[in-house]
C-alpha cells in the first residue's frame, strides 16, 4: 500500500517517520517544500502538487491547518481531486468543525473515491511511536479497508459513526486539556508564594487525582519550561489552541450548546497571544500567567 501525506507540519512529519519505520512507501506533498525535506532525507518521495501525490499513491493523509487550507489542497487548481483518483482512500486527520468533512466526503465520493476522517489524539511524541488515539467517521467498510494503516500509528482506533463524528470527538477529547492550561496555571499561582522548585511542584500536581496524562507525560518539560521562563521546544503552539478552541466554541453555538469555561480560557490565552506568546509552546502559558500578577 503506498501513502501520502499533504500537509508536513509537526505532526504530519512524525506520522511521516512513524509510517517510514513501519516499511510504508511514502510519498509527501508540502506547501513550504523545506519541511518535507528531512522526510525525503529518510527515504520518501517528493510529489510537486497535491494532485501528482493523489494519482501516486493508494491513500493519501491530509494534516492541514485550517478550513480554507482544506479546501484548497482537496479542491484548488492541481488539487487532490483534480486527477485520476477513483477507487482511492482520502483520510483527513485535521482539527475542523464537523460540518467540514461532510462537505469534503460529499465532493469525494463524487469523483468516486473513498472518504474517512481520522483526527487523532496525541501530539509529536506518541505520532513518533504510534500511540496516537484515532478517531474515524465514515462507512464502517471504508474504515475497515484502511485499519491497519490507521492502528500504524494509533494505539486505539475508534470507529465513531459517519462523517463528522470524528471531527466532534477530536474536539471534546481536546476541551478539557485547553481549559486545564488555565486552571494549571492559576493553582500554580497558588504555590508560587511558597518558593518550591518547579519540578517538586509539578511531582506532586501529576501524582495528585487532578493530575492528568498529560502532566505525567510533559511534566519534566513544563518544569523545565517554569524553571527558564521559556521552552526551547515548540510541540503545540499557543496558536493552534486557540485555533481549536474557537473551533470548539463554533460547533456548540451550531448545536446549541453553551460553553463558558471555554470561551473564558480562550479571552486568557487570546490575552498571551497579544503578549507575543502565539508562536510559543503551550508549557509558556503558566509562565505568562504568573508574570500578570494577580488577574
Amino acid at each position: 500500500m503506498k501513502i501520502g501525506i499533504a500537509g508536513i507540519g509537526k505532526m504530519g512529519a512524525a506520522i511521516g517517520t512513524r509510517l517510514l519505520g513501519q516499511g510504508y512507501a511514502l510519498t509527501v506533498w508540502n506547501r513550504s517544500p523545506q519541511k518535507a525535506q528531512g522526510l525525503i532525507d529518510a527515504g520518501a518521495q517528493w510529489a510537486a502538487t497535491p494532485k501528482a501525490l493523489a494519482e501516486s499513491v493508494d491513500v493519501v493523509l491530509t494534516l492541514l491547518t485550517d478550513e480554507a487550507a482544506i479546501d484548497q489542497v482537496y479542491s484548488g487548481p492541481q488539487g487532490l481531486l483534480t486527477g485520476a483518483v477513483q477507487g482511492k482512500t482520502f483520510i483527513d486527520m485535521s482539527t475542523v468543525q464537523p460540518a467540514k468533512p461532510q462537505e469534503i466526503a460529499q465532493r469525494v465520493t463524487a469523483v468516486g473515491a473513498a472518504f474517512l476522517e481520522c483526527p487523532v489524539g496525541g501530539s509529536v511524541g506518541p505520532a513518533k511511536e504510534g500511540k496516537l488515539l484515532g478517531f474515524a467517521g465514515g462507512a464502517e467498510a471504508d474504515v475497515a479497508k484502511v485499519l491497519p494503516l490507521l492502528q500504524a500509528m494509533c494505539k486505539r482506533v475508534e470507529h465513531v459513526g459517519t462523517h463528522g463524528a470524528g471531527a466532534t470527538m477530536k474536539l471534546a477529547v481536546n476541551l478539557p486539556l485547553m481549559v486545564y492550561w488555565q486552571t494549571l496555571s492559576e493553582a500554580l499561582s497558588l504555590v508560587e508564594p511558597l518558593g518550591l522548585e518547579p519540578q517538586r511542584v509539578i511531582d506532586i500536581l501529576s501524582d495528585s487525582s487532578g493530575g492528568p496524562n498529560m502532566l505525567k507525560v510533559r511534566g519534566a518539560m513544563l518544569a523545565q519550561t517554569l524553571k527558564q521562563k521559556k521552552s526551547d521546544a515548540v510541540t503545540v503552539n499557543v496558536a493552534t489552541m486557540r485555533k481549536d478552541m474557537r473551533t470548539m466554541i463554533a460547533q456548540g453555538q451550531r448545536t446549541q450548546r453553551e460553553m463558558p469555561l471555554t470561551a473564558l480560557a480562550l479571552q486568557k490565552f487570546n490575552e498571551a497571544a497579544q503578549s507575543g506568546l502565539d508562536e510559543k509552546d503551550c508549557s509558556e502559558l503558566p509562565v505568562w500567567w504568573l508574570a500578570q500578577g494577580k488577574p
